[in-house]
């Protein structure tokens, strides 16, 4: 059996949703109906045994993806919501599908699929990393970002950096097409995969794979090169942090 929370603060929505769950699964039993981010917050707070959560992302009082930030709690979630703008989004917080409202039995169906080969995986292979560490530890592998008006999907092995200033994240590609960032550097710096991205100093944060290496700098700093050429980017790593940066270059 699995024991599901569903967070949905729509009447019509929640009544679909178990109604289109009961015909297509016997083996789902709904243990809570969560309506709103407060309420939600209280309730999972208290590590409830369930196996997956289904949640609506926009609620009365705030974005679902506020609660898993507050709780931490490390349920796969399939998401479910009138807007396709959140979907990046959605697969930072446990995320393992992203369904358009209203939900059909197919594409339902489709997730719950989803989500018992991946726990079937896992319980098989008896692995260290169960189904909820690889969620919990799953890096993003794209961002949202902005040009003009508007928002394209950059895949992030396509970054170069990440750079600051006058308080505006800006992100550079590979070749050298500058966008926006809506996160700040210690945001983005804690969702990176810390084995390819490198916090050089508190302007910038530099892509592994764009690095052709660096030299003494003024002594105990270090000056990274880059190999895209024109990039105008003077990366000092401080005599703090060098050894850190040294360690990240040697294990890469």
């Amino acid at each position: 059996m699995i024991n599901a929370i569903i967070i949905e603060d729509e009447k019509p929505a929640l009544e679909n949703l178990v109604s289109t769950l009961s015909s297509i699964a016997s083996d789902i039993q709904v243990v809570a109906r969560l309506s709103s981010v407060r309420e939600s917050i209280e309730f999972l707070s208290q590590q409830p045994a369930a196996d997956l959560i289904f949640s609506d992302v926009q609620l009365g009082d705030g974005l679902s993806f506020e609660i898993f930030n507050q709780t931490g709690i490390r349920i796969p979630v399939i998401f479910i919501t009138g807007y396709d703008e959140f979907m990046l989004n959605a697969f930072e917080y446990n995320g393992i599908d992203y369904l358009l409202k209203p939900v059909e039995k197919d594409s339902l169906g489709k997730a719950l699929n989803k989500y018992r080969m991946l726990e079937k995986h896992f319980t098989n292979h008896n692995s260290i990393t169960n189904l909820l560490q690889y969620i919990g530890n799953h890096k993003k592998k794209r961002m949202l970002v902005k040009k003009g008006m508007e928002n394209i999907s950059l895949r992030l092995e396509d970054v170069v950096l990440f750079y600051t200033e006058n308080k505006i994240v800006y992100v550079i590609d590979r070749w050298g097409k500058k966008y926006l960032a809506d996160k700040n550097l210690s945001e983005l710096e804690s969702e990176l995969d810390n084995t390819i991205f490198f916090r050089a100093n508190r302007q910038y944060i530099i892509n592994i794979n764009f690095v052709r290496g660096f030299k003494s700098y003024e002594k105990v700093k270090l000056m990274v090169d880059l190999t895209v050429p024109d990039l105008n980017h003077a990366i000092i790593v401080s005599q703090e942090t060098a050894p850190q940066f040294r360690e990240w270059m040697h294990n890469a």
